[in-house]
């Protein structure tokens, strides 16, 4: 790493010239943003449901160039900001005729709860592949809870933070309809079983996007067999078949295992939006 040097009074004081961050490159590359490609795919989620780890598997693909980041969150809470924003962190359109890549996307797994992002997936994108990882919402729950108790964001128990999680949520919806532009700081991190209403969110995608558009995985298919779903992920994305090196779990919690009490109460909650999921999907993922 270069670097410079202060000097202080007569006194040198070497100064590291740190490297350029992501949001330095991308407002660089802003200039250039009607020379790059929009995406081809988007992972939608669900939060802890194993985008990172298919997002990874993936970027490592030959024929398929990274973005800039992985969850670029333009079509939740930086739309604001202009397509030309976007664009930037997205490969040339000469990379592109020259052969460098085939296809390029990302992942945002806040994009599948969040109320707008169909709508304004649809107005730039609409011709993208979409891919839903959907894990059983009993664990997907307890994964996200442990999630947000490592950022030091949650102090409650699971317990508590599902008792208190009407109450966190109330109004929060119906402030990002009312105002597109808003932000729910509770709504993106607390919605511990709001998440896992899969239907209502899959039925609100369903409203901009025909079915064929969608590939719909189960992560605990995801994570038992993962080389024939990803062959079946480049499948639905026209991509060449290929494998990574290895199959590697991103962002896995250790945590204890859930009360037994607290699981039978979640099992119970969901099972009327699980039955709803399957028979919108006509697919029965087996969960409890």
């Amino acid at each position: 790493m270069k670097r410079t040097s202060e000097n202080l009074s007569g006194l040198e004081i070497p100064r590291v010239l740190q490297p350029p961050t992501v949001e330095h490159i991308q407002r660089t590359r802003v200039w250039t943003s009607p020379l790059r490609v929009l995406p081809d795919f988007l992972i939608l989620g669900a939060q802890k449901a194993g985008t990172t780890s298919l997002h990874g598997y993936l970027i490592e693909h030959p024929r398929i160039a990274p973005a800039l980041a992985k969850e670029i969150h333009f079509f939740d809470y930086n739309y604001a900001r202009g397509e030309a924003w976007y664009r930037a962190h997205f490969p040339t359109q000469f990379e592109k005729w020259r052969g460098a890549f085939q296809l390029t996307g990302e992942g945002s797994p806040y994009y599948l709860f969040y109320p707008h992002a169909a709508w304004r997936v649809s107005q730039c994108v609409p011709h993208a592949k979409l891919i839903v990882l959907l894990r059983n919402p009993v664990d997907r729950a307890y994964s996200h809870y442990h999630h947000q108790v490592r950022l030091g964001l949650e102090e409650l128990t699971f317990e508590q933070a599902l008792d208190l999680e009407a109450e966190r949520l109330v109004g929060e919806f119906e402030k990002l309809i009312a105002e597109p532009d808003a932000y729910s700081f509770n709504y993106q991190n607390y919605s511990y079983c709001a998440r896992g209403m899969y239907a209502d969110q899959l039925e609100r995608w369903f409203r901009y996007f025909p079915r064929e558009q969608f590939l719909i995985v189960a992560s605990e298919q995801f994570y038992r067999a993962p080389a024939s779903s990803f062959a079946r992920v480049l499948d639905f994305l026209g991509a060449p078949r290929w494998e990574p090196p290895a199959y590697r779990v991103s962002n896995e919690g250790a945590y204890e295992p859930m009360n037994p009490e607290t699981r039978a109460r979640l099992g119970e909650f969901f099972a009327p939006h699980n039955a709803r999921l399957y028979e919108l999907l006509n697919v029965d993922f087996g969960w409890e």
